[in-house]
């Protein structure tokens, strides 16, 4: 009998083969069990995860991910969608931001912010996820997001004029580097805003 969960590495992190005809609860059990037994390879990574081999539902993939994420004591960056326009625009998104953000220079933000919340960083940050209509960003240096800006994103607050906001949506309430307005311009498979 083959393998239920084949783990494989890539460039952004690791792709998961899964058995298409295992039942969803145990292919969840044998997700957890292989990720425990391989925690010290991982070693607290964070990463971006490609699941291969069937779909699953939005619920499903969300608890696939907590498991893997419990299990393996890793931070799972983005779900990266197979031979998909997303799926390229997070690679492009991922490598754009491993360029420009060395891990001392800047920070990871998993999760989408809501409602009112604030989130202020010091360095340059990457966004997992969307920033909804009331929440606010704001950061000292560049803001990088893999899903929609809806809300209201400073980049460069403390005056820095060459920083960038990039995102894969601009749908803004507001935009701000340093303490210019700025509107967002649509690069070609993302948008981004910077003054010029």
């Amino acid at each position: 009998m083959k393998d239920p969960v084949l783990i494989k590495s890539n460039r952004y992190g690791i792709t998961i083969y899964f058995d298409p005809d295992m039942p969803y609860e145990e292919l969840l059990a044998e997700v957890r069990q292989k990720f425990r037994l391989s925690a010290h390879f991982f070693d607290h990574a964070d990463m971006a995860v490609e699941f291969e081999g069937r779909t699953f539902t939005d619920e499903e993939t969300h608890l696939m991910a907590e498991a893997i994420q419990d299990a393996a004591k890793i931070q799972i960056l983005c779900i990266m969608e197979k031979d998909t326009l997303t799926e390229e625009l997070h690679k492009r998104m991922l490598d754009e931001s491993l360029e420009t953000f060395h891990e001392r220079d800047g920070q990871f933000y998993r999760g989408t912010l809501r409602g009112k919340q604030i989130l202020e960083s010091e360095t340059s940050i990457v966004i997992v996820g969307d920033i909804e209509e009331d929440a606010i960003v704001a950061s000292k240096q560049n803001v990088v997001v893999t899903g929609t800006i809806y809300g209201t994103v400073i980049a460069g607050a403390a005056g820095n004029y060459d920083a960038i906001i990039a995102a894969l949506r601009m749908r803004p309430r507001r935009l701000r580097i340093g303490d210019i307005e700025v509107k967002p311009v649509i690069g070609g498979s993302y948008s981004w805003a910077k003054l010029l």
